[in-house]
């Protein structure tokens, strides 16, 4: 799956804005589209695009006695403020809760740092870290601005570690400088059909009008999974650095939660808790995005329990779904007049 042509050795500094649609090379594809709400479940009547829907009520509308449907009782103590659980497959939404609401994205959007930079470095490629690079807040791998590390350990160190030295210094080695590696990431989100994402950053740092919704965290996942050598380095728990450290992935639901494949973590006081990951129990398959959430690995692993309970009714829709529209087919050959010749 290719996303990104090498950027020329050539490129200066502050030409990347004016060049950056003809050095990119992105994947083109529709999503389906996904109607918008507050808070929806799944359906169980027996149809996969039967999904019910839970409308805001405002507070005039809650003293006249209007109240919204009832959450599943095992989520009503999920603390995240916006969640979405999308099926792999096809866009089912299984269960969402205010997934459109911009929010400070923390360092899940370095998900996009990540994949840009697999398919813009060599892997053995070095990569100089400036002061301002070194100079950025933990988490981080430490850099030596006197250094020059390889593109694939300092990828590593922004998938696994949330490292954000190493993601400034990625983003100044393929575009320059950090802003506009930031347009970068925004036209691959919205190829990734993330049109409400707006980064100003490659680590997630908080930074005015950088934003980011569950659903969006959840596209840009998913197809980021899709590529063989970023969902290769998300199931990896740790690494050994060339200078012989140990770099542990952050994503602690890969040794508890069943069926992690990947997953990325993010925290900052104005984003709270977020995190984005695929699960995966060999019939069910699905992305979860949480964001501003006080109890994350908690609520990771409800959300998680639901979702794996909801798929015996996805299957079996999934199954009507296909039967009927075999059957419609078929109906459909039967009418087309037969020509002879």
């Amino acid at each position: 799956m290719l996303f990104f042509s090498r950027i020329s050795n050539g490129l200066r500094p502050g030409a990347f804005r004016s060049t950056l649609i003809g050095l990119a090379v992105l994947i083109s594809f529709q999503t389906s589209p996904i109607a918008r709400a507050e808070v929806a479940v799944l359906g169980q009547e027996g149809s996969i695009s039967a999904v019910k829907w839970f409308p805001t009520v405002s507070p005039e509308e809650a003293a006249a006695g209007q109240t919204v449907a009832t959450v599943p009782a095992e989520l009503q103590n999920i603390t995240a403020k916006s969640v979405i659980i999308l099926d792999d497959a096809d866009d089912t939404i299984i269960f969402a809760k205010e997934p459109d609401q911009p929010r400070q994205p923390a360092s899940t959007i370095k998900v996009l740092t990540g994949i840009i930079a697999i398919h813009s470095l060599a892997g053995d490629e070095a990569v100089p870290v400036s002061r301002e690079a070194a100079s950025r807040p933990s988490s981080k791998m430490y850099l030596d601005p006197a250094k020059a590390y390889r593109a694939d350990e300092l990828i590593s160190g922004v998938l696994l570690g949330s490292a954000n030295d190493a993601s400034v210094a990625l983003a100044e080695m393929i575009a320059g400088n950090e802003s506009d590696f930031a347009e970068f990431m925004n036209l691959q989100a919205s190829h990734f059909g993330a049109t409400h994402t707006n980064c100003k950053t490659a680590t997630g740092l908080t930074a005015k009008d950088q934003t980011s919704t569950a659903r969006d965290l959840a596209l840009i996942f998913r197809e980021a999974m899709r590529d063989d050598n970023f969902s290769a380095r998300m199931k990896v728990r740790s690494i050994t650095t060339d200078e012989g450290n140990t770099l542990y992935n952050h994503n602690k639901a890969l040794w508890r939660i069943e069926g992690a494949e990947g997953g990325k973590t993010g925290y900052t006081l104005a984003a709270r808790q977020t995190y984005v990951g695929k699960f995966s129990n060999g019939e069910a398959t699905f992305i979860v995005a949480i964001m501003g959430s006080e109890t994350m690995w908690r609520d990771l692993k409800q959300l998680v329990n639901f979702a794996y309970g909801q798929y015996p009714h996805i299957l079996s829709a999934r199954k009507e779904r296909e039967a009927s529209d075999l059957l419609a087919n078929s109906r459909k050959d039967e009418t087309i007049p037969k020509s002879y010749n």
